[in-house]
């Protein structure tokens, strides 16, 4: 039962007592680790002169707070740990009080890590100001989103902004590999064989946190056994972690960045990515109807006359979702993407309503020709309305050389269509009508 002992060395998850006590043990993040970066000079004991705030700012699992803890460990200097999920404005200005103290009585210098600052309010962003701005403290703050969006202008322009990326594979097998051994971690009593490790890797999709979890976890269950150094197994990393960390925030960067990419898939003909990128925001939970909403767009915009089927199909793959509901509407959504994939593109019909409307806002608008307006009304004919209007289907295959722009817009063609799918029918179908709609001299106006 010794196995046991290095695992459950109390209620300190294996994620935090591996958390490296100085920059040189961080893994990843290399490109704010270089000599004479921001990070080391806050992490030098001898340079408070050349420290700056810092706003760190990357997906969960990325050492946001291992940074900040490491930044304290070598330095020396006072250390104050606040988190905005917990914190207000009152323990706000309590830590910039002492630390005004520590520094004017004792000339000790301040860190103060911030956890979760886009949780903060304006107010309590506010409350940080004159600390930073004066120099009491040093701050490092953290965030999971946007900064542009969720942190104060006055606050961003006196901080530098730290960009941290998800963990390669191999920083990750550092870790992994650096927890088995380390006597803060399992202390070699497990073994790890190649499958697993490699399982770990994948399954944690950049986030040091999530593999350490899934060790332990992992550990967990290979106690079972009788062996004195029990074999993690890739069965046992399945049984402790059953799918893949989604990068995905219905409300953040990850959600735009998602739907971005599959509908430029869906529009670039990649079938197998569009179906990717569908499968990533159903997984994480993204509402369908939203989904929905965007392939009908999409069939549109994006497809239009070259098939124009796509916008019936996409519109009954909404209404399929909307009656049966999930998971089962995955399968109408995907037979909608993946038709809308594989069909032929043309974009003319948005261009020519976008084209249209530039006209009209630009004041390219004129007044309905006569011979078109509404006769119905008592007085009408009185004013000319309806006079030398013909009636299409009078015409030889219901069409009539006719004036129907206002003046200003004669000659002016919105609708330009492109060679592709139903299209390349269309468009000689369109030139002819053109030519007999405005007669056989007619000339376009672009």
């Amino acid at each position: 039962m010794e196995a046991r002992t290095a695992l459950r060395q109390g209620p300190v998850p294996l994620a935090v007592r591996m958390r490296p006590t100085s920059l040189d043990d961080v893994a990843g993040q290399a490109h704010l680790l270089r000599p004479g970066s921001p990070l080391r000079r806050l992490a030098s004991p001898d340079g408070t002169s050349g420290a700056v705030s810092v706003i760190l700012w990357g997906p969960p699992g990325t050492g946001k707070t291992t940074l900040a803890q490491a930044v304290a460990a070598s330095s020396g200097r006072r250390f104050v740990e606040l988190s905005a999920v917990t914190a207000g404005v009152r323990d706000v200005r309590a830590v910039m009080e002492k630390a005004r103290e520590q520094a004017d009585l004792y000339g000790l210098s301040t860190v103060l890590f911030l956890d979760e600052i886009h949780r903060f309010s304006k107010a309590q962003q506010d409350a940080l100001l004159p600390g930073v701005e004066n120099g009491w403290v040093t701050l490092i703050a953290a965030t999971t989103e946007n900064p542009s969006f969720s942190i104060i202008a006055p606050l961003l322009s006196r901080s530098l902004l730290l960009t941290l990326q998800p963990l390669a594979e191999e920083d990750l097998g550092v870790l992994v590999d650096r927890a088995v051994a380390d006597p803060r971690g399992l202390a070699d009593r497990y073994r790890l064989d190649q499958a697993a490790r490699a399982a770990l890797v994948r399954l944690a999709s950049g986030d040091a946190r999530r593999a350490l979890t899934a060790l332990e976890a992992s550990a967990t269950l290979a106690d079972d056994g009788d062996d004195e150094q029990p074999l993690i197994t890739e069965e046992l990393v399945a049984q402790a972690v059953d799918r893949a960390l989604l990068r995905y925030d219905r409300d953040g960067d990850e959600h735009y960045d998602v739907i971005s990419a599959f509908i430029k898939s869906v529009r670039g003909s990649d079938v197998d990515a569009a179906v990717h990128y569908l499968a990533r925001m159903i997984e994480a939970g993204e509402d369908p109807r939203f989904i929905a909403r965007r392939i009908i767009v999409l069939a549109a915009e994006d497809i239009g006359m070259a098939d124009p089927q796509a916008l019936p199909l996409a519109v009954a793959a909404a209404d399929a979702v909307q009656f049966i509901g999930m998971p089962e509407g995955r399968i109408p959504l995907a037979e909608a993407v993946v038709y809308l994939a594989l069909a032929p593109k043309s974009n003319a019909s948005y261009l020519a309503i976008d084209a249209a409307l530039a006209d009209v806002r630009a004041g390219r608008i004129g007044r309905v020709p006569v011979h078109l307006r509404d006769a119905h009304y008592p007085g009408a004919k009185r004013l000319g309305h309806g006079k030398g209007y013909r009636y299409a289907h009078d015409g030889e295959h219901g069409v009539v050389e006719q004036q129907y722009p206002p003046d200003e817009l004669v000659g002016r063609d919105y609708y330009l269509p492109t060679g592709n799918g139903f299209e390349r029918e269309t468009s000689a179908r369109v030139d002819r009508l053109r030519t007999r709609v405005r007669g056989e001299g007619s000339t376009s106006a672009g």
